[in-house]
């Protein structure tokens, strides 16, 4: 809540620039909507940060914290770089980007095992892997070229979050299949939009896509992807479960979006996309 206050203002309802008390009125509707209610709090509080502040404090749910540290961010990212002369007229003494970063410092500090990585709140259950893995490949991503593959990404470890692993594989396989048809796109080669990742993986082979590579390399390459990504989805993501309801490992679906990311970080290198 420091940080929050530092950066989105004092919630001035009734007086004075109305920009921090829109902000927090924002916030807790938006969660009243999430939540089905109309309030956050059983009591009646003065004001919409009081709302928020009192329900961050007291809720015992994880993840219901996460959505109110979500929101906000959110909100502090998106919007507040917007609106003209913000800090001035709300009296802040934090950006947004550096609200970002002590929020990420916090939870490293903490081990808390999050971050917040381009709106959503990200697992980090290794340190190497997300500095290494996850945030290179949300930042190529980031190119507007890349927006359905980014989209489909941040899904995924949106689901990795919540435990949702089934629903985790299927969104990296998304990713997956959306970063080579974008490359195939920019690059002009021939591919049909209903291509599976196995003739998508093909078409860029073929284009030369892994040229810098012997042609064993290029094999082991192609078996990979091919024999990676798909197969895991497509044994326990993609096809009917029969009678036993199958359970898909938290540490195959971590394997999974992990391969994903770094797979994804070489195409586009690969690619020289800018």
């Amino acid at each position: 809540m420091h940080i929050i206050s530092d950066t989105i203002g004092m919630d001035n309802t009734g007086y004075g620039p109305q920009e921090a008390s829109k902000a927090y009125q924002y916030i807790h509707k938006a969660l009243c909507k999430e939540y089905g209610v109309f309030t956050l709090n059983v009591e009646n509080f003065s004001s919409d940060k009081e709302h928020i502040i009192r329900y961050l404090l007291k809720e015992n749910n994880t993840e219901k914290v996460l959505d109110v540290v979500e929101v906000t961010f959110q909100y502090i990212e998106a919007v507040i770089p917007l609106i003209n002369n913000y800090a001035y007229i709300a009296h802040i003494s934090s950006s947004p980007d550096n609200a970002i970063e002590e929020l990420n410092q916090r939870f490293k500090e903490h081990a808390i095992g999050y971050q917040y990585e381009a709106s959503p709140i990200i697992r980090t259950d290794s340190t190497y892997t997300h500095s290494e893995i996850v945030k290179p490949a949300l930042s190529l991503l980031s190119n507007e070229i890349f927006q359905g593959a980014f989209d489909e990404y941040t899904k995924a470890h949106e689901h990795y979050r919540h435990n949702r692993n089934k629903e985790c594989l299927a969104e990296c396989l998304k990713a997956f299949e959306s970063t080579m048809k974008i490359i195939c796109s920019q690059k002009k080669w021939k591919y049909d939009q209903k291509d599976t990742a196995s003739k998508l993986i093909k078409a860029c082979a073929e284009n030369g896509l892994f040229q810098s590579f012997s042609e064993t390399q290029l094999g082991s390459l192609k078996n990979l992807l091919e024999g990676g990504i798909p197969t895991i989805r497509n044994k326990f993501g993609g096809h009917g479960q029969g009678e036993v309801i199958q359970q898909v490992d938290s540490k195959l679906t971590r394997y999974c979006l992990n391969m994903t990311g770094t797979t994804i970080i070489f195409m586009i290198e690969q690619s020289n996309i800018k």
